[in-house]
């Protein structure tokens, strides 16, 4: 009888692979374990007096599974050497974008499938050039070139960018072209916002969309950011919208198409140790989510949605002492802990020596709800207050996490609300968690299970394809593609 399981699966599998879809989603939460999923759902939960969970869209896929993370190097990632693997099913060295151990290029599901007539979109929250979306285009050898990484991304022939403006748009010796110009010489039209990628981006050869203002200036300087999903004006570009357009787009090209969206901001949160903010963005990811699920409803038979991660970020617990969380605490939080630093460095910057504890505690009343809706003790209150006397004698460092550089009592005040909602931290890194899997659509009832993220794209990629329609399908030993040039 397990035999005759065995084949039967055998079978179904083989059925499956025959087929081929026209649509492949592949969804990546960047710094996303299973508590930043499942806190937020409880989250959503508490703000509706609800016990337990109310389950966001991608808990809703029928398939579920785990995938270890560790890289080549080490046991702990990188988001170069993570994304890399689940862009090629190659493991290497942290640090490395497209590049195996040997320092050998590696291709990409992305141009697998853009070679074989597919048209391809790269999307992200955070710039365009950052490590997850750079590696399905890029080969480098150092995560941090930026400018080599746009000048690859402006020559990858791939249909659709989406995301933050270029890191570095110019190279640092001033022998390169500048990246903007560099992008337009190859065929790429800039849209920056939604509504201008409606208005004119729709009919172009290729587009590259930005936030509102971006691009339009070829020598454009410093780093243009998609607000956090906390802080984000209503007028400005979010992931779901950016997500709506490449599906617009890639819809219009009358060709199957593979799009990868990372949700990269919820790194950024939790290398901050910032609950609400991490929250708000796996909710702001959910919701672009949901953009590729509208899709599949229309064509459920072509599409295969992946929802993943590349690491967790933080350590992210839910729960710090007793049996009880308060997650709903966090709904009193009304900016990031990035503006709320930098809410305070100018509030000191204007007031000087004239700064009050009194107004800094009415400024954690009003974005924090702190001494109000989040009651605090005489110990608590005292230890804010004795670190900003520190501050205003300059005997306090900022605290520096990867992507920011935070004033000490803002960040003090985070964490204390962080506590009062019972969630803790283990650091301000990444560890070696695995993380979810979810999936639904064609041939998704094979991503169930523990397993390994060098597993992913050659799966994929499989999937695409159909079981012996080209030759480049190769699984080496490692799992990985075959190393193409």
């Amino acid at each position: 009888m397990k035999r005759f399981y065995l084949l039967l699966s055998g079978l179904v599998l083989a059925a499956s692979l025959l087929a081929q879809p026209k649509y492949i989603f592949y969804f990546i939460g960047d710094g996303m374990g299973v508590n930043q999923v499942l806190g937020s759902e409880m989250y959503l939960a508490e703000k509706e007096s609800i016990i337990g969970r109310k389950q966001l869209c991608m808990t809703q896929f029928p398939v579920a599974g785990y995938i270890s993370t560790y890289s080549a190097s080490n046991s702990i990632t990188d988001s170069s050497a993570a994304g890399t693997c689940l862009a090629t099913g190659t493991k290497t060295i942290n640090g490395r974008l497209g590049l195996n151990p040997d320092g050998k290029s590696v291709q990409t599901i992305a141009e697998c499938l853009k070679e074989e007539g597919w048209s391809i979109g790269i999307t992200t929250s955070v710039s365009i050039d950052h490590a997850t979306p750079a590696s399905f285009y890029a080969h480098v050898e150092k995560r941090g070139d930026y400018y080599t990484i746009g000048s690859q991304l402006a020559e990858s022939k791939f249909d659709f960018f989406g995301g933050a403006a270029f890191y570095q748009p110019d190279s640092k010796d001033g022998s390169g072209e500048n990246l903007y110009q560099l992008c337009k010489q190859n065929g790429y039209s800039f849209c920056s916002g939604y509504k201008e990628y409606m208005e004119h981006g729709r009919d172009a050869d290729k587009v590259i969309l930005l936030p509102e203002n971006e691009g339009k200036d070829s020598h454009y300087q410093g780093i243009g950011r998609i607000e956090r999903a906390i802080d984000k004006q209503p007028e400005n570009i979010s992931l779901d919208q950016i997500t709506a357009a490449g599906i617009d787009f890639l819809s219009r090209q009358g060709k199957p198409f593979f799009m990868m969206v990372e949700g990269g901001q919820i790194d950024w949160a939790c290398h901050a140790n910032d609950a609400a903010t991490t929250i708000q963005e796996v909710l702001a990811f959910d919701k672009a989510i949901e953009q590729a699920f509208r899709f599949y409803k229309e064509h459920p038979e072509e599409t295969l949605i992946i929802v993943t991660a590349d690491h967790e970020t933080g350590g992210f617990s839910l729960g710090n002492s007793h049996y009880e969380l308060a997650l709903r605490l966090l709904d009193n939080q009304k900016c990031s802990a990035a503006v709320l630093s930098d809410m305070l460095k100018s509030l000191h910057q204007k007031q000087g020596k004239n700064l009050s504890f009194a107004q800094v505690q009415e400024l954690f009343r009003q974005q924090l709800g702190l001494y109000d809706a989040v009651q605090i003790s005489a110990d608590e209150n005292k230890a804010l207050e004795d670190t900003f006397k520190k501050m205003k004698q300059n005997k306090v460092s900022d605290m520096k996490t990867l992507y920011a550089s935070m004033n000490a009592l803002s960040d003090q005040a985070i964490q204390l609300l962080n506590k009062k909602a019972m969630i803790a931290w283990t650091t301000h890194s990444h560890t070696a968690a695995s993380v979810p899997v979810f999936a639904i659509g064609h041939a998704s009832e094979h991503f169930t299970g523990f397993y390994d993220n060098a597993d992913l794209a050659p799966l994929m990629l499989k999937i695409a394809l159909g079981k012996n329609e080209s030759k480049k399908v190769v699984r080496t030993k490692s799992g990985s593609l075959k190393p193409m040039y």
